[in-house]
């Protein structure tokens, strides 16, 4: 697998109301991270990381671009760079809590149909993968679509900081998630597959995720997805051959800028 490092921006807000309004994708971010202090506004090359991850959801031209924020910092950060963004409450426990509002805050008349759930901290995202990740909803089986690449490094298969997906095959690069999880799954020869953590939900299927309480599994686990699958809720996956770069270490900044740099 490699990571995403290259792509065009593609900054002008003009670019982001030339694309259809039923699809919105939405960047929760908050400065409260743990090991990388006020995260979202780290700069990168002059530019803060969460500018970086606007623009290359821009670029890929699924959907009008909001960033969900609880910090006016944020918020103003993304505004001075041409985009847009809103505020949202300070209390929420997930960033599917956060959009959950955002949307209703954004779309009252409920035109959007899909909304794409993008981490904040991949400054180096493919923007394919936003497409790539909206893809599975074509079938109106699928409740929540998802992303997974091969895992090809040995030690990335026992660590527990790589999520899992097991899933049946449905089609070429294409799967059913059967189940998440920190461990090394399935057993046996075959792939195994690393979960990149971003989403595309209906709707409908995102109010009702919101609705759920927490699962036994998902408390386990620490995985939220494991909410859906236990309410029988069904998410695909595409398979895709490359893996963003997360930013959640010092290290992981400086990997970022020296990917972005080059």
């Amino acid at each position: 697998m490699s990571i995403a490092s290259s792509g065009r921006f593609v900054t002008e807000q003009k670019k982001q109301t030339a694309v259809p309004q039923e699809t919105l994708v939405l960047i929760p971010a908050r400065m409260q991270a743990t090991r990388l202090p006020g995260k979202p506004l780290a700069d990168i090359h002059g530019t803060p990381m969460i500018v970086h991850v606007w623009r290359r959801a821009v670029e890929a031209n699924a959907g009008r671009v909001v960033v969900a924020t609880d910090s006016a910092e944020i918020l103003e950060a993304v505004t001075a760079a041409g985009g847009e963004s809103v505020m949202t409450r300070s209390d929420h426990a997930s960033g599917s809590d956060r959009i959950h509002e955002a949307i209703t805050k954004l779309d009252p008349e409920q035109k959007v149909e899909i909304i794409v759930n993008l981490q904040g901290d991949l400054p180096t995202l493919d923007p394919a993968l936003v497409t790539d990740c909206v893809a599975p909803l074509a079938s109106e089986a699928t409740d929540i679509a998802t992303l997974a690449a091969v895992i090809s490094e040995d030690e990335e298969r026992t660590n527990p900081n790589v999520v899992k997906v097991v899933g049946t095959p449905i089609g070429a690069d294409r799967l059913r998630a059967l189940y998440f999880t920190r461990a090394t799954a399935p057993f046996g020869d075959g792939p195994h597959y690393h979960h990149i953590g971003i989403y595309a939900y209906r709707r409908a299927s995102l109010e009702r995720f919101v609705s759920l309480p927490q699962a036994v599994l998902e408390k386990r686990e620490k995985l939220e997805q494991l909410r859906a699958l236990e309410a029988n809720m069904r998410i695909d996956v595409t398979i895709v051959d490359t893996v963003p770069l997360g930013v959640d270490t010092p290290a992981d900044l400086e990997r970022a800028r020296r990917l972005i740099a080059s």
